[in-house]
This record gives C-alpha cells, structure tokens and sequence, in this order.
C-alpha cells in the first residue's frame, strides 16, 4: 500500500487520577522539563513525522508554557481540544488532521505518557506495516505466568500466554480507515481501549511489532524514576 504520509495524534487530555498527584502525568516533571514535552520531542525529531497534533483538555493551563519550548522542533505540533474519552480526543484529532492531510496519508497515535519511545522501534513498527491496510501496533509478548483470578482474588485458572501480547503505543493506521472506524465503535458504543480494538471493531487484523520493554507508560509515581534511569540509559547508548 503506498503512504504519502505519517502524521501523530497525542491525546494528553486525561487527568492521570493514579498518579495521586494535583497536576496531570504530562506534566510531571521529568529530565527537567515535563513528560508531555519529551515525549512530543521524541516524535518531532522522527524524520518520518509531518506534524503532531496533541489532545488536549479544554481546562488546560500548562499547554501554552510547553508549547512554547517546542517551539524550535522540526515539525509543528499544534494542540486541539479533546473529548470526554481517548477515543472522542483521538476523533478530534483525526477531524482537525483531516482538513491538511493527504489521500494515502497514515496517523501514528502514541500515549502521551510514553516518553521513552525510541526512533528505531517507530520505524520497526513503519517498515513493518504500511504494506496493509490493516495497520499494526507496538508490542510486546508476555513473558509471565498469567492468572485469572474470580471476584475474591483467588485463582480460577493459569491462562496459556501463547500469542498473548501487551499492547503498547505508537499504533499506526490509514487515516480514513482509523477514522471510519472509531466513528462505528463510539456510534455501537463498543468497548474501545485503544486504537487497534476500534480497528478490531470494524474486522481488521493489525498486526504486533515487537518494541522495547523500555517503551513504559507512566501511570504510578515510581515509573517516573524508572523513566529518568531508561532515558539516561539511552542517552548513553546513543554516544556508544
């Protein structure tokens, strides 16, 4: 399939409530700037990227201070506001997306609090996917004994863990067909969790790239430490 080109959606309009802290994930602090702005830095400096478009809550303050230091970035990153869920925020984005974009064109949606991401996994993900309209995401298989447990926390049963994978962003699709089919799932009210279910949703089979195990979401207050220590791990290698 031929891709004209690739364009990020960051939703960043979730207030982060297990973080137990007064100010949303994005921006906590983090190698002295915030989360949101490393990770957007990642994506700005991927040659591939044409432009970012970041989610946002309309009770947003602290957007303009960030924008304002990415502003000497590659590429533009401009804000829109979100919605209610990730699914209504990454809709917006792909409505506002959709006035500048091409036929053809891909969108590449990544968590805004995954600022470890590295280059060489989003153009594993690139070279692994655009050959189908089906699309694909980051992944990574599980590697641990898994357990279902019933209501009480006891154990029903050990699940077999063969094919299973843990998704991860960036998750990248045709433009149109994410569209269409985030579109279907909000109007069915499915059960949407992220971007490749919505595909799932409409019949598609994206595909797992396998990525780093350093690619973390920051949820609690300790990967905030565990993502300081990846990203200085990385710094190093990229001097090596």
């Amino acid at each position: 399939m031929s891709t004209t080109g690739i364009w990020a959606i960051v939703p960043a309009a979730g207030a982060g409530n297990r973080m137990g802290s007064s100010a949303p994930k994005q921006y906590l602090p983090l190698q002295g700037k915030t989360v949101l702005a490393v990770t957007l830095e990642r994506l700005a400096s991927f040659p591939a990227i044409k432009g970012v478009f970041v989610g946002l809550s309309k009770d947003d303050t602290q957007w303009p201070h960030v924008a304002d230091s990415l502003k000497d970035l590659p590429v533009e990153i401009s804000g829109y506001i979100g919605g209610a869920e990730r699914a209504n925020t990454v809709v917006n984005g792909l409505k506002a997306l959709s006035e500048i974009a091409e036929d053809g064109d891909w969108v590449l949606v990544h968590d805004a609090a995954r600022p470890c991401v590295r280059h060489e996994d989003i153009q594993k993900l690139i070279d692994e996917v655009t050959d189908t309209d089906d699309g694909g995401i980051l992944a990574l298989p599980i590697t641990d004994t898994v357990k279902l447990t019933r209501e009480d926390g006891r154990i029903d049963k050990t699940i077999d863990r063969t094919g299973l994978w843990r998704a991860l962003t960036p998750q990248l699709f045709p433009l149109a067909d994410l569209a269409r089919a985030l579109d279907r799932a909000l109007l069915e009210e499915a059960t949407i969790t992220d971007e490749a279910s919505a595909m799932e949703h409409i019949g598609a089979m994206p595909r797992c790239v396998e990525g780093h195990p350093d690619n973390i979401k920051i949820t609690y207050p300790a990967d905030l430490e565990l993502a300081e220590l990846y990203l200085s791990q990385q710094t190093k290698e990229m001097k090596s």
